[in-house]
Order: C-alpha cells, then sequence, then structure tokens
C-alpha cells in the first residue's frame, strides 16, 4: 500500500507511536513508544499522542473524510484516547464546512459513546458494505433491489 500510495502522490500515514500493553485488559500496564519499539510481549491497543496530532493535522483541511474503525481499543479508557481525539476532531471540522462520514460498527459506538453522532455529516453501520460500495462494487442487497 505504501508503495501505491507513493506512485500516486498520495500521502499514506501510519502511527508512529503506541499505546501497549502487557496484557489485554481495562488494568493493564501501559506505555507510549514509537512503534519501532514495541516490547517483547506487549501489545499495541491505541494509536499514541504524536499519532494523533499528525492524524488531526492531516484531517484539518479535507473536504470529505470517511472514517472505517477506531483508533484502538475505545471500550477500555486507557486504550480510548486515540480514538476519542479523532473523533472530536471530525465533529470540529464537520462544522467547518466538511463532510464527514462514519462507517462501521465499532466507529458509530465510538462516536455514540462520545455523543457526537449528531455532529457528523452521516452515519452507517455498514462499515464493509459502504466501503464496498465506494469501491464500486455491486451489493446484493441493492442488486436485490434494482432486480424487484
Amino acid at each position: 500500500l505504501e508503495a501505491k500510495a507513493k506512485e500516486r502522490g498520495v500521502t499514506f500515514l501510519l502511527p508512529t507511536d503506541v499505546v501497549v500493553a502487557d496484557k489485554f485488559a481495562a488494568d493493564a500496564n501501559t506505555q507510549t513508544v514509537s512503534v519501532e519499539n514495541i516490547p517483547d510481549g506487549w501489545m499495541g491497543l491505541d494509536i499514541g499522542p504524536d499519532s494523533v496530532k499528525t492524524f488531526q493535522d492531516a484531517l484539518a483541511d479535507c473536504k470529505t473524510v470517511i472514517w472505517n474503525g477506531p483508533m484502538g481499543v475505545f471500550e477500555m479508557e486507557k486504550f480510548a484516547a486515540g480514538t476519542e481525539g479523532i473523533a472530536h476532531s471530525l465533529a470540529g471540522i464537520t462544522k467547518t464546512g466538511t463532510t464527514t462520514i462514519i462507517g462501521g460498527g465499532d466507529s458509530v459506538a465510538a462516536v455514540e459513546q462520545l455523543n457526537l453522532g449528531s455532529e457528523m455529516s452521516h452515519i452507517s453501520t455498514g462499515g464493509g458494505a459502504s466501503l464496498e460500495l465506494l469501491e464500486g462494487k455491486q451489493l446484493p442487497g441493492v442488486a436485490a433491489l434494482d432486480e424487484a
């Protein structure tokens, strides 16, 4: 994907830092590290603050944003900051005219948990289906309606 983006002159952002945990649990020990320095036996469960800022800066002048998938395990407070930061940024840029489309059950749940659903342009629980529709693929449910 990085090579394809480069060929097409598209900016492709990946996290540079992550919040890691020694177990998948709300009471896990955590630390923020660069993506190159995740300790053995630890797992990345959220994007780190530098990544949040990078993504927020990139989103600031977008005209349309399609968000599918939270930034981390937002259901656990220790791993929610990335998702919360991006959600609040999207709500803010929606107010300035950006079209924000939230797709997928987890993304919708995160936005609703933060009481930001009404501040987005559109919310769809059909995450994978939404992406396939944007790719131009024929959706079986839509095809069936066309045949009726």
